[in-house]
């Protein structure tokens, strides 16, 4: 991964949002994303879409839903910074947890094995 193309990727608070909050819950789906920052379906969309070209997040389809998480394949210093900066960070992500945890009818995942 360039790194020119990684910090680019992260100039966008609602993309650091999205990564933040995925690198803390483990993967998320749009509409758990689209209720934690209070934003539109479409915006956060096309922000995934954009991470998912960075090569930043990989994606899963499980039914209706389609889950977003790390792409586990990004090199060991670019993970060490998601890290680190959520680590650092806690405060900056308060609200949108707040919102997600209030978020009702959250979608199901099923656990994968093996």
């Amino acid at each position: 991964m360039n790194p020119v193309q990684f910090y680019k990727c992260l100039s966008d608070e609602t993309r650091l949002r999205c990564l933040m909050l995925i690198e803390h819950e483990g993967e998320l789906c749009v509409c758990e994303l689209t209720e934690a920052l209070d934003e539109s379906q479409p915006k956060i969309s096309r922000h995934l879409a954009q991470l998912r070209q960075c090569e930043l997040l990989i994606d899963r389809k499980q039914g209706q839903w389609v889950y977003y998480q790390i792409n586990p394949s990004l090199p060991s210093w670019a993970k060490s910074v998601l890290q680190q900066t959520n680590d650092a960070n806690q405060t900056f992500l308060k609200e949108n947890l707040a919102n997600l945890s209030r978020m009702g009818d959250r979608p199901n995942r099923v656990a994968t094995c093996c």
